[in-house]
């Protein structure tokens, strides 16, 4: 849908001056900027000297197109008295296009058109029909300007154009200085910021150097210990055992019968030599652990005789008539790609543990298949652990304060945790003081 404004004929080279001041006319009734006026009265003219000097003029037509978008746009067609050459003329290309919104060559009627359009600003004045008639009935009594005139207002418009192009140059300049300016403080701060960074890389590779060392040196010292463990160990499980042989012998009825005094000390002797050839068996096995000398034997394991293994060796510890060791029945199908020795030693660990801080309750053994995973529980009613010591009850030698039993070494739970990375799994506990324990074995059904 379009409103026609104007029409008039484009014949001389006076009437391009007068298509310039028409164009600018309309455009200004419109409501277009005086910007944008300027631009499509000087598109109007340069193609109307094309059009004049290749074809011999044109017949313009102003009209309002697009209303109904609710976007209107101003419309003006040229069209040419004879047929256009578009290798002698070419007026969709060039700087001209870029003056208006759109220019191209159309057909319209079977005629071939030169259309230009320029939009309207969403701030100009509603274009109803009321004024669109108005607008009409206005261009229709404006009488055209002279050449001369044209070419004045031309001339001024120029000039205009000029003294804005050269304050937009000084403005430019200035901003040009800013620039420098600023990009002089970019390279200073830039220079600086590179010797600090290349300082503080001789500092961190320095670093690095220096914690690499220390990683050697902490690496010698631990196989050191290791071997010294290990080393030490199985030089004192010879004479710990021949004392405990001894002490057997001498508490024997076959032997010299000895005097109450005398078969109470035998049996403190015996019972120190046990304690101490569990710390000494505790320490072999964690100097293995820790120098990875010990290589799983994977293989399929059923948890029901690992559990019941453990019920039958474990009951004769339960000896407070108090405590009651349950040990449940795992769900079918019970296997897991483990080493069944390994397994029973953190399981048993486990089971020790909880027998001997327990004065009252139960001890439990449980397993549930999650997610594909093992998780098999001992749980107990015992005495329980503060949470800030949770993971230093997993450190060597270390033990609970204010235990309600002195015994033990404070090796097992290391030594568990580590066969339990070892067996690809994990080891975690739960607990609160007066509440009990609950330690978590973490398996693969796969293995690791």
């Amino acid at each position: 849908m379009s409103s026609l404004l104007l029409q008039m004929a484009l014949r001389t080279e006076s009437d391009i001056f007068v298509l310039r001041q028409r164009g600018r006319e309309v455009a200004t009734a419109v409501g277009l900027e005086y910007q944008d006026q300027i631009r499509i009265a000087t598109a109007l003219s340069e193609v109307a000297r094309d059009l004049v000097g290749a074809v011999g003029g044109a017949d313009v037509t102003f009209h309002i197109a697009g209303v109904e978008e609710g976007r209107p746009a101003l419309r003006v067609d040229l069209a040419p008295l004879r047929p256009l050459d578009e290798s002698r003329c070419e007026p969709q290309s060039g700087a001209v296009a870029r003056l208006v919104d759109s220019l191209e060559l159309t057909e319209d009627e079977g005629v071939t058109v030169i259309r230009m359009s320029r939009r309207v600003p969403a701030n100009a004045e509603t274009l109803t029909p009321q004024r669109l008639a108005e607008l009409r009935a206005q261009l229709a009594l404006s009488a055209p300007a002279s050449a001369l005139d044209e070419l004045t207002v031309q001339n001024e418009q120029l000039i205009a154009a000029l003294d804005e192009v050269r304050s937009h140059r000084d403005e430019l300049a200035v901003l040009n200085e800013e620039l420098q300016e600023t990009n002089r403080g970019v390279l200073a701060l830039y220079n600086q910021l590179s010797e600090e960074l290349e300082e503080t890389n001789r500092g961190v590779v320095a670093l690095y150097a220096e914690l690499d060392e220390k990683s050697v040196q902490l690496r010698a010292a631990s196989e050191s210990k290791s071997r010294f463990l290990a080393n030490v160990s199985h030089e004192l499980r010879a004479p710990v055992t021949a004392v405990i042989g001894l002490a057997r012998l001498l508490a024997d009825s076959a032997s010299d019968p000895l005097t109450d005094e005398q078969a109470r000390q035998v049996g403190l002797i015996r019972s120190s030599a046990t304690d101490l050839l569990a710390l000494v068996n505790d320490l072999l096995d964690l100097a293995k652990a820790e120098s990875g000398r010990i290589e799983p034997d994977w293989a399929t394991v059923d948890l029901r005789v690992v559990f019941g293994q453990l019920r039958g060796t474990l009951r004769a510890l339960a000896t407070r008539p108090e405590v009651e060791l349950v040990v449940e029945e795992p769900p079918a199908p019970a296997t897991v790609r483990s080493d069944e020795a390994l397994l029973s030693r953190v399981l048993r660990n486990l089971l020790h543990n909880g027998l001997k801080f327990t004065e009252q309750g139960e001890v439990r053994l449980h397993a549930d298949l999650v997610d594909g995973r093992w998780r098999i529980v001992v749980s107990d009613t015992g005495v329980g652990i503060p949470p800030e010591l949770h993971e230093r009850i997993f450190e060597e030698f270390y033990q609970v304060p204010g235990s309600a039993s002195g015994a033990g070494t404070g090796l097992g739970l290391p030594y568990a945790r580590r066969l339990a990375m070892l067996l690809g799994g994990a080891l975690r506990v739960a607990s609160e003081p007066g509440r009990g324990t609950v330690f978590t074995l973490d398996l693969p059904v796969d293995g690791a």
